[in-house]
């Protein structure tokens, strides 16, 4: 998790509360647009820990959509085989080796204000894992998704174990169906690379 400033200046941001009944179809529109027009590998890391509730947010993503068996996209950082700060260069390599130039969606957890908590905020660029733990950590993702699961400023890591976890449950539920639904509408001959499936073509099908 990366407590600190995640975001860089040329990112494009789109936030939504998980519970607003129009985000699963809102946001995946959003995210669609920033994917590419050309067949790219599709990777999705999950960047977290089962050891902190709050921080459990990424890992719980990869098994719920792991579970919902994709077709397009594969997934790194579950519940038992989870992506964290001491393993992400790891990761990083193998991804680099099993993947020709793959399209990343990284998906984490973060702490924002109090009025931010539970939204899900889409990004085009990518997120930068360990900054609260100043650890050089690579940055990762073409775009990424994170959850607000609770407040920051004071005791983080205290406020991470703290964390109700429903709610995290929920915005990982929320994040497994947005996934989903992008895995659905991408199209490919062989099991890579994959090509965006515009819309209107999906509805003549």
């Amino acid at each position: 998790m990366n407590l600190k400033k995640r975001f860089s200046s040329i990112n494009e941001n789109f936030r939504m509360l998980h519970t607003d009944d129009t985000l699963i179809p809102v946001m995946s529109e959003k995210v669609i647009s920033w994917l590419p027009d050309f067949p790219r590998e599709y990777v999705i890391v999950c960047i977290g820990t089962d050891r902190s509730t709050g921080d459990a947010l990424g890992p719980l993503t990869g098994t719920l959509f792991s579970e919902m068996k994709p077709k397009h996209m594969t997934v790194y950082g579950t519940l038992h085989k989870p992506v964290h700060a001491t393993n992400l260069n790891e990761y990083t390599d193998i991804i680099k080796s099993n993947h020709s130039n793959p399209f990343i969606i990284a998906i984490d957890a973060c702490l924002g204000k109090t009025t931010s908590v539970g939204h899900l905020i889409a990004g085009a660029g990518p997120l930068k894992p360990g900054a609260a733990l100043n650890k050089p950590l690579p940055s990762i993702g073409n775009i990424h998704i994170t959850g607000v699961v609770n407040i920051s400023g004071f005791m983080e890591y205290s406020v991470l174990q703290n964390t109700r976890l429903s709610v995290v449950v929920d915005m990982a539920q929320k994040i497994a169906e947005l996934l989903d639904i992008i895995d659905q509408r991408l199209k490919y001959n062989y099991s890579s690379p994959a090509i965006l499936l515009k819309q209107e073509k999906q509805q003549k099908i």
